[in-house]
């Protein structure tokens, strides 16, 4: 599948399916496009879906900076999109995903269709617990994140999906996945540790946009999805049950017919 440059870096896509509208999936930090897998495969069929890596992760390259800050993730997006001739699109993402959709939504209403927001806030990261990941990204930059992925797999996953013995083959995937990363990966997280609020734009974005949180997310409380739904004009909420910070993973289907759902209602 396809790179592109743009921005001053290379960024990773895959670009599957037919439709006259595009879907565009922006994942989480430590992950990358397979976050979105099960929601690609459904929707590819009716819209053409592009799943990318933020610089700095997956397949995109990793930049010399000690920080790659998200205001920069939110330009490549919107480089991303230009360059692709891709017009307005339905910007889906989750976590860090969804801080790079809430500012190109406010910078560039033009392309943003509709907005999905998925286990995300748009407040800065929580001073309680700035320390403890700071704490954790230290551990990573000398020892890999091997060394934390038990802490960190509590914050990604919620109680229902961690304890249920007929996943854990999923849990190890998911895991590898993580531990998998580069020591380069706490760029992406001083990135995330440093950001700041955008919760005073929130009356801007002009998108249609759906809010979906689990209600097992210690990461990004329900209470931070229900900030976003009245700071945002419009914005319809979601909860799925028996997931936390990782509902695409967690509740693949819910999360589906959510989507579906709100898509099927914008004005044509």
């Amino acid at each position: 599948m396809p790179t592109i440059e743009l921005n001053g870096t290379r960024l990773y896509y895959e670009d599957t399916g037919t439709g006259d509208e595009t879907i565009l999936f922006s994942h989480g930090l430590l992950w990358d496009r397979r976050l979105f897998g099960p929601q690609v495969e459904a929707l590819r069929l009716d819209y053409r879906c592009i799943a990318y890596d933020h610089r700095g992760q997956g397949r995109s390259a990793v930049p010399t900076e000690s920080t790659i800050p998200i205001d920069l993730l939110a330009l490549d997006a919107v480089a991303l999109i230009e360059k692709l001739d891709l017009g307005a699109v339905h910007f889906v993402g989750l976590s860090m995903g969804g801080f790079v959709g809430m500012r190109v939504a406010v910078w560039r209403p033009d392309l943003v269709r509709s907005l999905s927001l998925l286990e995300t806030s748009a407040d800065p990261e929580p001073r309680k617990n700035v320390p403890r990941y700071k704490g954790l990204n230290l551990v990573v930059a000398v020892a890999g994140p091997k060394a934390v992925a038990s802490r960190v797999m509590p914050i990604m996953f919620g109680r229902t999906f961690l304890e249920d013995p007929a996943r854990a083959a999923e849990r190890d995937h998911w895991r590898g996945i993580i531990e998998g990363n580069a020591k380069t990966i706490t760029k992406s997280v001083n990135g995330v540790l440093q950001r700041p609020s955008i919760a005073d734009h929130l009356p801007d974005i002009q998108a249609p946009t759906l809010v979906v949180v689990g209600d097992e997310d210690v990461a990004t409380t329900p209470a931070k999805a229900k900030r976003l739904v009245a700071g945002i004009p419009g914005a319809r909420l979601v909860t799925i049950p028996g997931a936390g910070h990782s509902s695409t993973i967690e509740q693949p289907q819910p999360v589906i017919a959510a989507l579906r759902g709100f898509l099927a209602d914008l004005p044509r």
